[in-house]
């Protein structure tokens, strides 16, 4: 019990931390009620000036859903599991249900839901993107009846949308109909990347867990290349306590991509790459990231090595010229993109174009660096020869 709360008490501190970089604002709405207030958080640092843009994530059930949200963003940011986002939380009306019940009896949403839709849409997107740094990535996150509104979003005939966070889902009878009425599969032929999470719990009622995981089963068969479904099962006896994991496993998921490689990725989509194919997925996984999250991360090092080895045994080394050359271009700062250009002129036998390149990786080095004296020592190694 007390491992539990662990992280619930971490997310109250952090909240405490971001508390001061929140700003409530007021729509003027022309389709809910006259006026309705949001709240947004912006990233530490975050400066209109500058060229750098954030993800934007649109929380629905803000009265609880919108703090956790942001502790968990701040979080993972830190970590370096995911980009720093803007996050709008946005009030619900103060009957819930005008906003997002749906009608129980048909598929079709109510008027109510339509407007609210619209407000979303029209409004609150539109104002943000307006009037703050935002990058073309775009979440939106709901529990319960406002799980089955976001999924109405997937409609859309020109897709906005990349990430659908359907917490503890209270999805119409007809969702499995409406789903395949949206036509899924033409996301495919996008030039993005879209992920729609759902959970399933023992928390719930029988009939309740029979409806999501016949859902789930039918979204996992349609392997849609780009269209990502994250099926999950929490095993919890509390409602509540399955929001508090929901929300982290969404956004492990979500961001995954952002994330340094890891072990899981580098096994199933990595190690069996060619060098060349190798350089092409570390090169589109960075560029990918800037263009979705507005992130120049250049590239991590620790990505470099996870390659390093494929690039270096397979097909007698010959990739190095590419390898280092590609490093070069999305890192320029680093030394290592002259480093590989090096060991490549020095395989070949030409010592003194070898000899340029570690020369001018040292160059870069800070000499507190622990690996400035080792690549020092290739300069001493070849200018003897």
């Amino acid at each position: 019990m007390i491992k539990k709360s662990l992280p619930l008490i971490f997310l109250l501190f952090s909240i405490c931390t971001f508390s001061q970089k929140i700003i409530k604002k007021t729509i003027v709405s022309d389709f809910v009620d006259s006026k309705r207030t949001i709240r947004i958080y912006l990233p530490e640092g975050y400066d209109k000036t500058k060229e750098k843009n954030y993800p934007l994530a649109i929380v629905l059930d803000a009265e609880y859903l919108f703090d956790t949200y942001v502790g968990n963003s701040v979080l993972f940011a830190a970590k370096d599991k995911a980009p720093e986002q803007i996050v709008v939380g946005i009030e619900m009306a103060k009957t819930r249900k005008i906003d997002t019940y749906f009608n129980l009896n048909n598929e079709n949403l109510t008027t109510n839901n339509k407007k609210f839709y619209q407000f979303i849409k029209n409004e609150v997107i539109f104002d943000i993107e307006t009037n703050y740094k935002t990058s073309p990535f775009i979440s939106i996150i709901g529990e319960g009846t406002s799980a089955n509104l976001i999924a109405q979003f997937l409609r859309e005939e020109k897709p906005f949308i990349n990430s659908y966070i359907c917490i503890n889902p209270t999805f119409s009878d007809f969702i499995g109909n409406q789903l395949q009425s949206f036509n899924l599969e033409r996301y495919q032929k996008e030039d993005n990347t879209f992920y729609f999470y759902t959970n399933n719990s023992n928390s719930f009622t029988e009939a309740k867990q029979l409806k999501i995981k016949e859902l789930q089963n039918a979204l996992s068969g349609l392997g849609i290349n780009n269209f990502n479904i994250i099926n999950d099962h929490i095993a919890t006896a509390s409602p509540i306590s399955a929001i508090a994991e929901a929300i982290p496993r969404a956004l492990t998921k979500t961001f995954e991509i952002y994330s340094a490689i890891s072990k899981e990725e580098f096994d199933t989509k990595v190690k069996d790459l060619s060098p060349i194919d190798a350089i092409a997925y570390l090169e589109n996984k960075y560029l990918e990231i800037e263009f979705l999250f507005g992130s120049n991360l250049g590239i991590r090092e620790r990505d470099i090595y996870a390659i390093e080895k494929i690039i270096i045994e397979k097909e007698n080394g010959d990739q190095l010229l590419n390898f280092g050359k590609m490093i070069l271009k999305l890192f320029p700062t680093s030394p290592l993109g002259d480093y590989y250009l090096g060991r490549y002129y020095e395989k070949g036998k030409d010592i003194r174009r070898a000899l340029k390149y570690y020369k001018i990786g040292y160059g870069k080095m800070d000499p507190s660096n622990p690996n400035a004296d080792a690549f020092y020592e290739n300069i001493l190694r070849l200018g003897g020869q």
